[in-house]
Formats: structure tokens, sequence, C-alpha cells
């Protein structure tokens, strides 16, 4: 064969290989081309979308009243919305990069850290003035993150809360104060009234008597609702607790329950002491302690039957010790159970024992504000007509744990 017809064949058929192997990289560079651009085009939709879920959340946060913090497992900030800054009065952007205390100049913050990462369930707070005693009063809420040991700190000014209730307590304070007199007299009228009717005899009829005697009883009621008013005003202001008691629990409520032996007497209910000795000791004020036992007492002897039975008593675990007043008598209704601390609420079955004398519907309210003053917690257990059992829990005065919760 001729040698050229042979060279010609063999460049023809180069030519055609490399042609099909160009084809080949061109559909395979056209392919990574596409897959390229697809990826490119994801990634830009995603930051898109992440910047515009940034931008939501920042304008999420600066629509709120509250200020948001995030600190990392160190407790430095790493995030801090517009509202925190103007709250705690920083410049703008000057929050990321500090520490609690740099942040917010205050121990109690870094405290509140450490509890909420020890384990406590929830949110927890703390409240504080970081302008001094006449600036903002601010509640800091903290919440753990799920992944990295961080927190969320939530910043709520609650100044006017605060100005109005401590103008609620003045004037409740001023309105007690005012009716006191006028009440301590109407009632002592009512006294003279009733012994100079017993001492003229049938003189007098006996619905006179009667109507005496009721206005003595209704008066009564009033000046005791007016102090119980002063008294729960005073509690919830917080400057009547002299926290430097050392208290044995055991003691105290038998003390206190044994002053309402003879009332309970007269209502034919036998009072019963489970108060064993031994007990942690609790920290706190005595006095306002003893006040619950005999707040609790009393209401379960107004709400006992005749020839019932209430027993007191004490318990302690490791850090805790428990004090329930426990007796036989009408019981709560279930609706009725989360409402009976609150001031002024009764409930209806209270006059089923009117002999007992009315109640003014605060005694629960200051046992509760007592009790959580002294970092306890009080509850109730109850069945609908088969009696009911309160029960308070304060820390042992050597315990390093809180409450259980």
């Amino acid at each position: 064969m001729d040698p050229a017809v042979v060279i010609a064949s063999l460049l023809a058929v180069t030519t055609v290989v490399a042609a099909a192997a160009w084809a080949r990289r061109g559909r395979a560079l056209d392919r990574a081309t596409s897959i390229i651009q697809r990826l490119r085009d994801e990634g830009t939709a995603r930051s898109r979308s992440l910047a515009e879920r940034d931008a939501e959340r920042s304008a999420l946060l600066d629509a709120l009243d509250e200020g948001v913090i995030r600190v990392d497992a160190s407790n430095r900030v790493t995030e801090a919305d517009r509202r925190a800054h103007i709250l705690l009065g920083h410049e703008p952007g000057a929050l990321p990069g500090r520490t609690l205390m740099e942040a917010f100049m205050d121990p109690a913050v870094e405290a509140l850290a450490t509890r909420t990462r020890d384990g406590s369930t929830g949110a927890m707070t703390v409240e504080l003035r970081p302008s001094g005693a006449d600036g903002i009063v601010l509640t800091v809420r903290a919440r753990p993150t799920p992944t990295d040991g961080g927190l969320w700190l939530v910043l709520e000014d609650v100044s006017e809360l605060r100005r109005l209730q401590r103008i609620r307590a003045e004037f409740i304070d001023n309105l007690s104060h005012e009716l006191r007199t006028p009440l301590t007299t109407v009632s002592l009228l009512a006294e003279t009234l009733e012994r100079e009717a017993e001492a003229v005899g049938g003189a007098i009829p006996a619905k006179m008597r009667d109507r005496i005697s009721k206005i003595e009883i209704e008066t009564g009621h009033l000046v005791q609702m007016v102090n119980e008013l002063l008294d729960l005003s005073r509690i919830e202001g917080g400057g009547t607790l002299q926290m430097s008691d050392d208290v044995d629990m055991s003691r105290l409520a038998a003390d206190s329950a044994e002053r309402l032996r003879l009332f309970a007497e007269r209502q034919g209910v036998t009072l019963r002491f489970d108060t064993p000795t031994g007990l942690p000791r609790v920290r706190g004020d005595a006095a306002r302690l003893g006040q619950v036992v005999v707040n609790l007492v009393h209401n379960a002897v107004k709400f006992s039957p005749d020839g019932g039975e209430i027993t007191i008593r004490t318990t302690a675990s490791a850090d805790v010790v428990e004090t329930s007043v426990e007796d036989h008598g009408i019981g709560i209704p279930r609706a009725a159970r989360d409402r009976v601390f609150e001031r002024f609420y009764k409930v209806d079955r209270a006059r089923l024992r009117a002999e007992a004398g009315g109640g003014t519907g605060l005694g629960l309210a200051i046992a509760r504000h007592v009790v959580e003053q002294h970092g306890g917690r009080i509850w109730v257990e109850s069945r609908d007509g088969a009696g009911s059992t309160f029960t308070f829990a304060l820390p042992a005065a050597d315990a390093s744990q809180g409450l259980p919760g």
C-alpha cells in the first residue's frame, strides 16, 4: 500500500478519535459547569435565606420591649439586641465580647448564670438596678441553650410596675392606718353596749341584744381585715422580716398551734402533734413563720366538723424541713385549689362553719408571701369532702442547695 495513503488514513482516524475525545470532554465540561452553577445558585439562595432570616430576627428583637442577650459557655456576650444596649446604658454594639460582669456590673447575674447551668429547670430570674437605687429596675431571666452550654438572657424594664406596686402598698398602708382607729372605737362601743345590755337584762329585747352582738362580731371582722391588709402590705414590701433566727420548726409549730387549742376545743376539734425533735433548723423570722402555722391551723379548725382531728406534723429530708397541717373537714373543690392562696379568695363552702368566725381571705395569701420570702414553697393537697393538707417547705439552715422543683 502506498505510504501516503496509510499516513492519510492514520491522520483521518486520529482526527476522528480526537474529535470524539473533545466532544466527550466538552460534554463533561458542560455537565461540570452546570453542576457548579447549580451549587452556586443554591449557595446564593441559602445565603439570601440566612440573611433574610437574620434580618427578620433582628427586626423581631428590635420590635420587642425586652432586651435579649446571648452568652457563651464562658459567660461572654456573643449577641445583644438594641434594647439590651439601651437598658444597660451601653453604646450600640458595645456589648458583644464583654463578660457578664463587664456588661452588668453586678455579681447577681453571674450567680444566676451559674444556677441556671447547674441544672435548674426552666427559666430563672434576678432583679437588679444597673443605674443605682434611683434608676430603672430590671428583671433578668436566664434560660440555657440546648447545645453549646450558652445562655439566653432576657431583660425587662419593670420600673413602672414596681412604682405602681409601691403606690398600692402605700395606699393600703395609709388606708389601714386611717381605718384602724375608728374601727377600734366602734368595736369598743359595741362591746360596751353588749355588757350594758347584759346588765340591764330583760329590759332590752332579745332581738336588740342579738343585733348588738352581731355589730361587735362584724366590726371584729373588719378590724381583722384591716390588720391583715396592713400586715400583707408590709410583708410584700419586704421590710418586716428578720431573717436572723435559728428556728426549730418542730417546737415552733407545736407552740404556735397550742395558742389555738382553746379555740379548737370550743369548736369540738382535737389537735394532734407529730413534731419530732432533732430536725435541722431553718434560718428565718420565727414570729412570721409562727404566723404561718397559726393561719393554717385556724383555717383547719374552721373547716373541720365537730369531733374532728387536726394533725400538725414536721418532717425533714437532707436539705428541706416540711411543716404540714392536716384536717379531715370539708376539703377544697378541685377548681379552687389553684386559687386558695390569692388575696380575698374564699371557697364558697367556707360559710358552712359560720360559728367558727368568718375569714378575710387574706390568711393564706400572707402565709404564701412569708414562705416564699424565706426561699420556700407552700401547697395544698385535698379531696373534696375528705379534708385537706397544707404543707410548706423551707430550706434547712445548712442546706447548700435550693428547694427541689
